[in-house]
């Protein structure tokens, strides 16, 4: 793979994220196999790796420190705070206070003494998005973060937070069926020099081609609670797909891998992180760095799944109203 800049770091072009080793698809793998997973992914030639204290109230952090912790040299670390578990519920809370403290509880489970890329998971509004900002910079002048990020803001939040702090990254969903990012926030990046972290960069499986009428979500997975794989969306959805795999076809490469060349070359500052529980699945997402689309495909990719194709939104309402990001 080539390489992209994230901070003051290069790292592989095609990351990923560790969510589904430990959170929200129904039930993880079993602890090896999570390992087996996250070394294959090493060995494939991922550098940069996504964690966050959310995924599984810090298991999954509990997951990717001691694993990679050998190879801690060799690889870029993220994690998320601002959003943790508390009494087994999902809690928002950026106070100053609460990021130093679970900074500290972060760096204990992924077993390192400094995160290279440590974000704010979601903005609390409770909280003055500088005064939040602010504590992550007091982070980083004690070495335990390198670089600040944040996930699910707009344009007008990011530029806020980068007049307190330099910001590294902004993650947000980005895909074929996700632009929300192109309304302002991608080129907001691009102006003040921050990377734009795509997660979910298969539509949450969607766009691997996997998905059929008959496919049944496990009951704690959380795409059961988004109206894009519910009906009346999921059938409309559903008939994009077979169009969409004879474009892979007509590009010699698999639909996942159709799908993360159209986000490449989004820009040279836009890094995917796919995420994955099958070392297969790793690599063969990685296939598409060496995957050449000529333009006409990707033309008639955009014009058969974008913002006014999808139907469906991507987040049930409870959960939307927890993003800052630009809608359409």
């Amino acid at each position: 793979m080539q390489t992209r800049k994230l901070g003051g770091f290069e790292v592989a072009e095609i990351g990923y994220g560790c969510m589904s080793l430990s959170h929200a698809y129904g039930v993880p793998p079993p602890l090896e196999t999570a390992r087996e997973t996250l070394l294959a992914a090493l060995e494939l030639g991922v550098t940069h790796f996504d964690t966050a204290a959310l995924y599984g109230f810090g298991r999954n952090e509990e997951l990717v420190g001691p694993t990679l912790k050998p190879f801690r040299q060799r690889i870029h670390l993220a994690s998320k705070c601002g959003i943790t578990g508390v009494n087994g519920k999902r809690v928002i809370d950026g106070r100053p206070a609460t990021l130093h403290r679970t900074c500290r509880e972060s760096l204990q489970r992924l077993q390192t003494d400094c995160i290279d890329l440590y974000y704010l998971h979601r903005w609390d509004r409770q909280v003055p998005i500088e005064d939040s900002v602010g504590a992550l910079g007091e982070l980083v002048q004690a070495g335990l973060i390198r670089g600040i990020g944040l996930s699910e803001v707009s344009a007008a939040t990011l530029r806020k937070a980068h007049a307190v702090h330099p910001i590294t990254a902004l993650q947000s969903e980005y895909s074929l069926w996700t632009r929300n990012p192109e309304i302002a926030a991608l080129e907001a990046c691009r102006e003040l020099g921050v990377t734009f972290v795509a997660f979910s960069p298969l539509g949450r499986g969607f766009l691997a081609g996997s998905f059929t009428a008959a496919t049944t979500l496990a009951l704690h997975d959380l795409r059961r609670t988004m109206p894009r794989f519910c009906e009346p969306h999921l059938s409309a959805n559903l008939e994009l797909l077979s169009r969409f795999a004879r474009l892979a076809q007509a590009a010699a490469c698999t639909m996942p891998q159709l799908a993360l060349a159209w986000l490449l070359q989004k820009g040279e500052h836009v890094l995917p992180i796919p995420g994955s529980t099958s070392a297969a699945h790793i690599g063969e997402n990685l296939g598409a760095c060496e995957v050449s689309v000529p333009a006409h495909v990707l033309e008639r990719v955009e014009t058969l799944i974008n913002a006014a194709t999808v139907s469906g939104g991507r987040y049930p309402v409870e959960a939307q109203q927890d993003v800052d990001t630009e809608e359409y």
